[in-house]
C-alpha cells in the first residue's frame, strides 16, 4: 500500500473526519499509485490518519476508514450492514408502503464515491470514483451477505458517473441475478424503474418525502409538473385527487415513462403529457395553475458556473410565478451542490420581485433521511427546496 504524507499543518480536516484530501495538502507519495489505488494517509510526522482511494485530481484521496484495518470482504460487509441498520432505524428499509430506498449515500455513509439504491429486491450500484468501481465485486458479495436471499439482482450502473478515460474501459452490467427492470411502490404509489437507460440509477428517490408533501395539497387542484422526468410528483398529485395534471419534460423517453406510470396508477383521464422546453411553455398563453413543481436538473456542477446557474434559476422561477393563480402553491428546487441554501433562497426572492408576486415561505425542503448528510461533510447537502404560497 502506498503512503501519502501530508504537509505540516494540513491534517486538521482529516482529524475532524472530513473524507477528502485535496492535492494541495500532499507533501509526498511513497510507493506506486494509480487511479483507484488504496493508500494510507499520514501526517507530517508519519503518524497514521486514514485509508482511502487515490485519484488524480483536485480531490486526491477519498477516505473511507480512519483506523487501520483489513479491507477484505468483512470490511465491506460491516460498512453495508451499518448502512442497512441505519435505514431500518429510520423505518425506510421495512416500510410496507415503500420498497425503494437509498442504501448507501457516499460520504453520508462513510463510503465516498459509492451510491447504492434498492428497488424492490434489486440493488443498483453507481460508483463515482475509480477506487470504488474497482471494489465492485467485494461490494456485490457483501450485499448478498447483508441481505441474505432477499436480493434478486445486483446491477452496476457506473459508466456514466466515472471519469471519461476510465469509463471508456468499462461497461454497465449485471453482477448478480437476472437484472430485470422492475415496478416499485413508494408511499403506496407505483412506478416503473428503468435503471439500464434511465437517469442516475433510474429514479429520483431523494424527492420521496417532498412528493408525499405535495400530495397533501393536491386535492381539487390544477397541477403543472415541469422537468417531470418519469412523473413522480404527477402521480402523487393524481392519486391524491388533483383534477388536472400537466407534465412536461424535454425528453421523449421521460414522457413515455410518465405515461407508463400514469397507466400503472389507473388515472389517465386527468393527465396530459408534453414533450418540450419549459421556458418556451411559460412564454405561451397557458392557463394559470393552483400547484406547480419546478425541479430542474443541476444548473451548475462547478463553482465557476454558479453565477450563470443563479441567473437561470431566477429566470425560470420568475416565469413560473407569473403562471400561478392567486393562492397557488409553488414547489421549487435546486439540486446544484454549489448553489447553497441561502443563495437559492435569495435567488427565489429576486425571482418573486421580478415577477411582482407577493410570496410567503410555507416550508424549507431538503433530501430525505436515507440520503444522510455527515456532520463532518456538510458538502453532502445538495437538495434545496421551498414551498411557496403565491398571493
Amino acid at each position: 500500500m502506498a503512503v501519502i504524507t501530508l504537509k505540516k499543518g494540513r491534517d486538521a480536516a482529516v482529524r475532524r473526519f472530513h473524507p477528502w484530501v485535496f492535492s494541495g495538502a500532499i507533501h509526498k507519495i511513497k510507493g506506486d499509485v494509480t487511479d483507484g489505488s488504496i493508500v494510507e494517509v499520514q501526517d507530517a510526522k508519519g503518524d497514521f490518519l486514514a485509508l482511502g482511494h487515490y485519484q488524480n485530481g483536485s480531490i486526491a484521496v477519498r477516505l473511507f476508514a480512519f483506523e487501520q484495518m483489513d479491507l477484505g470482504l468483512p470490511f465491506w460487509e460491516m460498512k453495508l450492514q451499518a448502512a442497512l441498520n441505519y435505514r431500518q432505524a429510520i423505518g425506510i428499509a421495512k416500510d410496507e408502503q415503500t420498497n425503494a430506498f437509498r442504501l448507501v449515500h457516499a460520504e453520508g455513509d462513510g463510503l465516498p464515491g459509492l451510491i447504492i439504491d434498492i428497488y424492490n429486491r434489486n440493488a443498483i450500484i453507481q460508483c463515482h470514483s475509480i477506487g470504488m468501481h474497482k471494489e465492485r465485486e467485494y461490494i456485490a458479495a457483501a450485499l448478498l451477505r447483508v441481505f441474505g436471499g432477499e436480493l434478486e439482482s445486483i446491477y452496476d450502473k457506473s459508466k456514466e458517473s466515472l471519469p471519461k478515460d476510465y469509463a471508456a474501459t468499462v461497461e454497465n452490467g449485471i453482477l448478480h441475478g437476472a437484472g430485470m427492470n422492475t415496478i416499485i411502490t413508494e408511499n403506496g404509489n407505483q412506478f416503473y424503474v428503468d435503471w439500464e437507460t434511465g437517469q442516475k440509477t433510474g429514479f429520483f428517490l431523494d424527492q420521496r418525502d417532498n412528493r408525499q408533501l405535495l400530495g397533501t395539497y393536491a386535492k381539487g387542484k390544477s397541477v403543472l409538473n415541469t422537468f417531470c422526468y418519469s412523473g413522480g410528483f404527477s402521480i402523487y398529485a393524481l392519486n391524491q385527487g388533483a383534477t388536472k395534471v400537466d407534465s412536461i419534460d424535454a425528453s421523449k423517453k421521460a414522457m413515455e415513462w410518465t405515461d407508463q406510470n400514469v397507466g400503472l396508477n389507473k388515472n389517465p383521464d386527468s393527465h396530459t403529457s408534453y414533450v418540450g422546453d419549459v421556458m418556451k411553455l411559460f412564454k405561451e398563453d397557458i392557463p394559470e395553475y393552483d400547484l406547480m413543481i419546478v425541479d430542474p436538473p443541476a444548473f451548475a456542477k462547478s463553482v465557476n458556473k454558479r453565477h450563470n446557474a443563479v441567473q437561470g434559476y431566477k429566470r425560470l422561477n420568475a416565469a413560473a410565478l407569473s403562471k400561478m393563480k392567486s393562492g397557488g402553491i409553488l414547489f421549487t428546487f435546486s439540486c446544484s451542490q454549489v448553489v447553497g441554501r441561502e443563495l437559492f433562497y435569495n435567488t427565489i426572492t429576486a425571482a418573486a420581485i421580478e415577477a411582482r408576486r407577493h410570496v410567503k415561505v410555507m416550508k424549507f425542503l431538503s433530501q430525505p433521511a436515507d440520503h444522510p448528510i455527515s456532520l463532518f461533510h456538510p458538502e453532502g447537502e445538495y437538495l434545496k427546496g421551498l414551498v411557496l404560497y403565491v398571493e
